[in-house]
């Protein structure tokens, strides 16, 4: 009986609707068909198999809202010849723009003259007289830890035992 369910839903739909019910019975819920002591013996009090049969019954009160895509309808408008020629003229002219926009950028790109090297050299000037100023700053304002020796470390760490003050 479940494969006639198979066909009218996926596999995914029929765990989520089984395990949904079977959910609820396990919460207590009422049971939506009427079921002998004797069957619920055999099945085990099994909240699952509870939930396939009734679903197998039809009882269940669960929908399914699938997302399919969204169909467009609109009334397909025949063309005119002239229509039809207006169009391929306009994408024409449209298509000639963009060609010569790009042969434009092409012309401007190959114009461009390289920066005269003085410039180059002022500008590296500036930056190295900037890096420099920074430097002078940070020096100024904190203070640069020097790199320790191992030796330093170990003659400080030696401190006779008596002399420790205690807290």
């Amino acid at each position: 009986m479940l494969e006639q369910l198979e066909k009218q839903f996926t596999k995914y739909e029929l765990a989520r609707i089984i395990g949904a019910r079977a959910l609820q019975i396990a919460m207590d819920a009422p049971l939506l068909i009427k079921i002998d002591e004797k069957e619920l013996e055999a099945i085990n009090f099994n909240p699952i198999e509870i939930a396939k049969r009734e679903l197998i019954a039809g009882v269940l009160p669960i929908t399914i809202n699938r997302p399919l895509p969204k169909k467009k309808e609109s009334k397909i408008k025949k063309l005119t010849k002239e229509e039809v020629e207006a169009l391929s003229k306009k994408e024409k002219t449209e298509q000639e723009e963009k060609e010569k926009k790009a042969e434009k950028e092409v012309e401007s790109k190959e114009n461009k003259e390289p920066p005269k090297k003085s410039e180059e050299i002022k500008e590296d000037k500036e930056l190295e007289h900037e890096e420099e100023v920074e430097e002078k700053k940070v020096t100024s304002d904190a203070e640069i830890m020097e790199l320790s020796n191992p030796d330093d470390e170990a003659e400080e760490t030696e401190v006779p035992l008596g002399s420790e003050e205690e807290i």
